[in-house]
């Protein structure tokens, strides 16, 4: 499944229409989710027979496509699904029990309610919201795609404009150029990652590079009245502020794996639990902001499409234990530098923690034979890694 996304260009009518869609979308989940609340034994097939109920009882309801409402009756049960499998498999903390949406920001049409211009350079809705046909600016070209081959639609609404999303049913598959080399990468703050080498990638920190803009914006947003003009433009300066970050993180992450992921012929990393680094308060600002996450999971999946394996292994004592000889030298997160007093190997940090992150992908899966069978995904496609050992920590040094 490929996703091709597009900036709309269209009038302020249409805007204030794709606005109302996404209203009645965030309408119809809360009421599915409040029908589970009061219900017992409520399944998947219920909230979407309750659509039809609410598309008879509220007027504004029926404008929105059929499968439009069935597409955010789906998204009440994904909540729910989400909640039930964190009980059974008793995840530890809360276990995000449903909650009303008031954010809503999207809207998801499926097989039907719009209609590709043969020209694959326009949309056209032709649902009760008055949508009608938009232009799509973009660089890919959907004039050559078969119109069974495009199973979604979704519109977005950003702080910089209005995009649509269409998902491509598709395999992206990439010839790999062997080169030899395996390595394995340790994550960081002080160097976004070094590898098995000793070389490093900087650590770009655009969320801290952008605060001193983005608290100027904060104070000139809690200056305005509410419910003022000026208070929805201060709102959308900021918006725009944080989305360029997000951005800025999104890119970065996907260079960053996609160069490793060419140069190399097989990938080591840790599998860290990130949810619980961020309870560290004094460097969960700094964690969220290096997006380990976004990375692992744009390496994984170029490491799928390039059919090479990329292997993660359980972080427990890689940067503890010494990459020569195997002795265990006790250091603080302060301690940069491992010296090992039997050898005497100087090393940095993280140069050697990469070292015996590659040395136990290699225990586990074997030097030979690490083709295909750790490089495929699941059946959703999502995560293309092997992982090793037999449980992660719960935690990493950060450093």
């Amino acid at each position: 499944m490929l996703i091709y996304e597009y900036k709309l260009d269209g009038t302020q009518a249409q805007y204030r229409a794709i606005d109302e869609a996404i209203r009645v979308t965030q309408f119809i989940r809360n009421k599915c989710l409040r029908l589970w609340m009061d219900t017992r034994g409520i399944n998947r097939n219920d909230l979407q027979c309750f659509c039809s109920q609410l598309a008879q009882e509220y007027d504004f309801a029926i404008l929105l496509n059929s499968q439009a409402r069935q597409a955010a009756a789906d998204r009440a049960w994904a909540a729910i699904s989400r909640f039930y499998d964190n009980c059974r498999n008793q995840k530890p903390g809360k276990k995000g029990y449903p909650q009303f949406q008031h954010d809503c920001r999207s809207v998801e049409y499926k097989q039907t309610g719009w209609r590709l211009e043969p020209d694959g350079r326009h949309l056209t809705f032709t649902d009760g919201c008055g949508i009608g046909r938009l232009r799509l600016i973009g660089s890919r070209d959907l004039a050559t795609r078969p119109l069974p081959a495009i199973n979604r639609v979704r519109l977005i609404r950003r702080a910089d404009g209005y995009y649509a999303q269409c998902a491509i049913q598709a395999e992206r598959h990439i010839e790999h150029v062997p080169t030899g080399k395996h390595t394995g990468i340790d994550l960081g703050l002080k160097a976004f990652l070094t590898d098995a080498e000793g070389n490093t990638v900087a650590n770009p920190r655009h969320l801290r590079k952008a605060e001193r803009k983005l608290k100027r914006l904060h104070r000139r947003l809690s200056r305005t009245q509410k419910t003022s003009q000026h208070r929805k433009k201060a709102r959308k300066k900021l918006a725009k502020g944080y989305l360029k970050v997000q951005r800025q993180r999104e890119d970065f992450a996907r260079k960053t794996a996609n160069a490793l992921i060419t140069s190399h012929d097989l990938i080591a990393y840790e599998h860290l639990r990130i949810a619980n680094l961020v309870k560290n308060r004094k460097l969960a600002k700094s964690i969220s902001d290096a997006a380990w996450g976004r990375f692992i999971g744009w390496l994984t999946y170029y490491g799928h499409i390039h059919n090479i394996p990329v292997i993660a292994v359980e972080p427990a004592f890689t940067s503890q234990d010494c990459s020569a000889c195997g002795a265990r030298v006790k250091k603080s997160l302060s301690v940069r530098t491992h010296i090992c007093p039997s050898f005497g190997v100087v090393l940095d940090r993280d140069h050697n923690g990469a070292r015996n992150i590659l040395a136990k992908a290699y225990r586990t899966v074997g030097q030979t034979g690490t083709g295909e069978a750790q490089a495929t995904p699941n059946a959703s496609g999502q995560n293309a890694s092997t992982r090793s050992g037999r449980k992660a920590r719960t935690g990493k040094r950060a450093g």
